[in-house]
């Protein structure tokens, strides 16, 4: 699969392109700002949307996602719990964001464990809530990386003072993590790629 990442927004979030390589059918993660910028880069890539893959609910993370639906429609993966919200005037930023819309794509509940075959690659759900109630990692299993949103960065992790975060949660989620390959390639919402391994080493707050 090719994967590219494409910073939007004021908060510089990170949205993900991940294509095949012969169909260009393209998975979307985070759309989270400047959905004309998302738009014309699908349009370069010749590509086709199949799914939106949300990692969780934050505005940062979803203000893209409503005109992207209305050119590029496609189903709209997210775990229930923040679906409850992340439309709503709930998640406005002042300032910075307004209250999402709604796009009109249906929503598919994406939880723990769950497995979608989409793009022609395999895609698994962990649950790591603590950022937001939930946060979830995308894992693209053949290619060995992993879309872990807010819950971790490299050299640091998620926020938890935010509405709905929990510092205990986040902890049991990232030992959760830590447990995974140290090989395994992190794509986070903010910042660069990393991997397990060098977190493991390096940041104070994943468990080695």
């Amino acid at each position: 699969m090719i994967i590219e990442a494409r910073m939007t927004g004021f908060i510089e979030e990170n949205c993900y392109f991940v294509a095949h390589p012969e169909t260009r059918e393209t998975v979307v993660i985070d759309p989270g700002d400047e959905a004309s910028q998302l738009l014309a880069r699908v349009r370069e890539r010749g590509g086709r949307v199949v799914a939106y893959l949300l990692t969780h609910g934050h505005v940062d993370h979803l203000s893209a996602l409503a005109d992207m639906c209305r050119v590029c429609p496609a189903p709209i993966h997210v775990h229930p719990r923040d679906a409850a919200w992340c439309f709503s005037e709930k998640n406005a930023l002042p300032g910075l964001y307004a209250a999402p819309a709604k796009p009109e794509s249906p929503i598919v509940p994406a939880t723990e464990g769950a497995v979608f075959d989409l793009a022609g690659a395999r895609w698994s759900v962990i649950e790591t809530p603590g950022h937001t109630p939930g946060g979830i990692c995308w894992l693209l299993e053949d290619d060995r990386a992993l879309f872990s949103g807010d819950t971790l960065f490299r050299g640091s992790v998620g926020r938890t003072d935010l509405r709905g975060g929990d510092s205990r949660t986040l902890a049991t989620s990232l030992r959760k993590l830590a447990a995974l390959p140290d090989e395994l390639a992190v794509y986070p919402g903010h910042g660069e790629p990393t991997t397990i391994g060098h977190e493991k080493k390096h940041n104070y707050f994943l468990p080695s």
